[in-house]
């Protein structure tokens, strides 16, 4: 498992950087065409942790830790996208979207029921914050959230809710304190959303399999290596 770890982190490594490339020249008609930079690295590194943490701490079937490697694909595209483009196509959320719905339905984890209770709710409280801040949630975010709530489920999503509105608040700080934007300048939610998903389905005790078993099998592997 160590050693799928690792290449799975090495190849989402490399497909970090290369969404934040095709993010710069695609949709081309808000394309920048920028050079690459910190935010490819950032990227690469960040795409290439969640990969490799999601397949170590698992311990549910390989075909639905495949699954999770799939959306978290797609989250690395749209997160990319979002970031240098300000937008969410449907084109990526789309397959998101059909995805999570056939998952709900064998996801080995999670209930149908609380992932249909995580959607609904999820939907809810940003349809809700975006009637309060207009121009704080976008409808990409919506048709964001809610694959995502079926994926975490009821209460895990609201977790991810919470990460992400933390991060996107301390991000906003620290842009408008640099003066890099301003009081209205409009920060994209997306990655900040996608990245509360891969934290709340890292830290909670079921979502990737029984985190005990988890945590167990990793000593294990220590102690067999140490003698």
């Amino acid at each position: 498992m160590t050693a799928i770890a690792l290449a799975a982190g090495a190849g989402f490594a490399i497909l970090g950087a290369a969404a934040e490339r095709i993010a710069s020249v695609w949709p081309p008609d808000e394309a920048s065409r920028r050079a690459p930079g910190w935010r490819t690295v950032l990227m690469a590194l960040a795409s290439g942790a969640a990969a490799w943490a999601i397949v170590a701490r698992s311990t549910l079937p390989a075909w639905a830790t495949a699954v999770h490697l799939v959306i978290l694909a797609l989250l690395v595209l749209l997160s990319a996208t979002d970031l240098e483009q300000r937008r969410l196509p449907h084109l990526l959320l789309d397959p998101l979207i059909v995805i999570c719905v056939v998952f709900a339905f064998v996801n080995p984890a999670l209930s149908l029921l609380d992932a249909v209770i995580g959607a609904g709710a999820a939907v809810a409280l940003l349809g809700g914050l975006g009637l309060v801040i207009r121009s704080g949630v976008a409808l990409g975010d919506l048709y964001l959230v809610a694959p995502l709530g079926l994926l975490l489920g009821w209460p895990a999503i609201f977790v991810a809710i919470f990460i992400a509105a933390l991060f996107v608040s301390l991000s906003s700080l620290v842009l408008l304190l640099s003066r890099r934007v301003g009081l209205k300048s409009y920060v994209p939610f997306g990655p900040f959303l996608a990245a509360g998903s891969v934290i709340t389905l890292l830290r909670d005790e079921q979502l990737l399999g029984d985190a005990t078993a988890a945590a167990g099998a990793f000593i294990g592997l220590l102690m067999g290596r140490m003698y």
